[in-house]
């Protein structure tokens, strides 16, 4: 359906702007050191889950429109933004969940797998500049003599999902490592958990005061 070339090139440009510390790896990242590797990966497949949405309606025509609309581009934005900020201040006021707990300390309660996918799954489909980025890119790499558009966008979409999932993925294994190191003090585990709860939050205010660029 893609031409390989054509494939290739979208591959290349999809790992350089994934795998460069932005959003989605800050988020990562905080969750990592929040709560550990298990929620960290499952953040990261929440997250891609939002990315392969924005694929879907590029496919379907919306997210053209979305992403052309300030309108909406604002509501995506300040959704995203109090979201964010919300989980960072819930993170900073858990920090000392389960660090009373003897052998077991800096282990905070595993949540619900349902509840972490569905909240990164919200941060990634609330995530403006993916859906822009989605909306002026894949397009660009559809051949109308190669089959249907919205069939090779959402192919496209599946394959930068997957590569977010891969370098999403290792920030997590890398930051979620280093926790452990930190686990072994309930007042270094209760910083990291604050510093991972004060990154998501700082990156919600981030998101809400930016400005949309032309």
């Amino acid at each position: 359906m893609i031409a390989p070339d054509t494939l290739l090139a979208f591959v290349a440009l999809s790992f350089v702007v994934i795998v460069i510390p932005g959003p989605s790896v800050l988020f990562i990242v905080g969750r990592a050191l929040q709560h550990g590797r298990r929620e960290a990966l499952l953040s990261v497949i929440g997250n891609a889950g939002g990315e392969v949405v924005h694929a879907v309606l590029v496919a379907v025509g919306i997210g053209a429109i979305i992403a052309a609309s300030a309108t909406a581009f604002t509501v995506l934005k300040i959704v995203g933004g109090a979201y964010l900020v919300y989980l960072g201040i819930q993170a900073i006021r858990h920090r000392r969940d389960g660090l009373d707990v003897g052998a077991d300390a800096g282990v905070a309660p595993a949540a619900p797998s349902r509840r972490v996918l569905a909240e990164s799954f919200v941060v990634g489909v609330t995530n403006p500049k993916t859906l822009v980025f989605v909306a002026a890119v894949l397009p660009q790499f559809v051949d109308p003599e190669r089959g249907p558009a919205w069939a090779q966008i959402l192919v496209l979409g599946l394959v930068f999902a997957v590569i977010a999932i891969i370098s999403d993925g290792a920030y997590a294994l890398l930051a979620s490592g280093a926790r452990t190191w930190f686990a072994r003090s309930p007042r270094r585990i209760a910083g990291v958990r604050a510093a991972g709860g004060t990154m998501m939050a700082a990156l919600g205010v981030a998101l809400l005061v930016t400005r949309r660029t032309a």
